[in-house]
């Protein structure tokens, strides 16, 4: 891996690299943003920083996070990347699985998010992606620095390393959530209900109902005909198809609560 800047010689740079690999396209980022391909996202200019911000560069981040994971056990399988707002926000993520995992109808993903426009600090999410759609939904960001601080490439790996240390436990309490989804069986009364509170917690905008609500009764995907938590949840996360990914960071956090609440897994 390539070392890392030095924290007291930051800002302005340009990182050009040769060609990585190719991310697998369709994966994650329906649309919303731009995938591009590693070398692409490896030539994105990283601002000049001021006296209270230094922003991180997109490759670095991708780079550390993708080195710790490696070191912790975990394989990485395939991986998409996607760059908005003319390259100043960057959403990826990656496959990953450990050798002693059973197989599953869907696989575990990491999101990575990093801004250069002040939005949001750089983190990163555990999360999930179902096979037969490629479904996304994430869970429990952790965020890899509050803020794009003088000290944030200094302290970048040991904040990386800490933060895969915990995606461990994150990871197998989703398959204990996922077992209890598909476990409880719904009938119609209760979906209507759930669609409805769904709007209020901000799992979904009041003009996404009818298409909730429709994936619900008439599955896109025949793995979804069982009338479950599961199926449900992966009615909305069809739904979430073509919208920004922080969007489905945010709303899929708050669908798993909604959830979690219907099979007895809330706090």
């Amino acid at each position: 891996m390539t070392e890392l800047m030095n924290p007291d010689v930051p800002v302005p740079y340009e990182i050009v690299d040769p060609p990585i690999e190719r991310p697998v396209a369709g994966m994650l980022l329906h649309c919303g943003a731009e995938l591009v391909d590693r070398p692409t996202l490896n030539a994105v200019p990283t601002p000049r920083g001021t006296t209270t911000w230094y922003p991180l560069a997109h490759r670095a981040l991708l780079e550390e996070v993708q080195t710790q994971l490696e070191t912790a056990g975990f394989q990485i399988g395939r991986e998409s990347h996607a760059l908005s707002h003319e390259g100043r926000r960057y959403f990826g993520v990656m496959e990953v699985r450990q050798p002693d995992t059973p197989e599953r109808d869907y696989a575990w993903v990491v999101g990575l998010r990093n801004s250069h426009d002040k939005t949001f600090p750089a983190g990163l999410v555990a999360g999930t992606s179902v096979f037969t759609c490629d479904n996304l939904a994430f869970s429990g960001e952790v965020k890899i620095s509050r803020k794009h601080t003088r000290f944030a490439y200094r302290d970048l790996r040991h904040l990386t390393a800490r933060a895969v240390g915990r995606l461990g436990d994150r990871f197998r309490g989703l398959d204990r959530r996922i077992d209890a989804y598909r476990d409880r069986p719904l009938a119609d009364w209760e979906v209507h209900d759930l669609v409805i509170r769904a709007t209020d917690c901000g799992a979904i905008t009041p003009m996404q109902v009818p298409d909730v609500v429709h994936e619900w009764r008439e599955p896109s995907h025949a793995a979804f005909r069982p009338r479950t938590v599961w199926s449900l949840f992966n009615a909305f996360t069809e739904v979430y198809k073509g919208q920004n990914p922080s969007l489905t960071l945010a709303r899929s956090e708050a669908l798993h609560g909604l959830c979690d609440g219907v099979v007895g897994l809330a706090n």
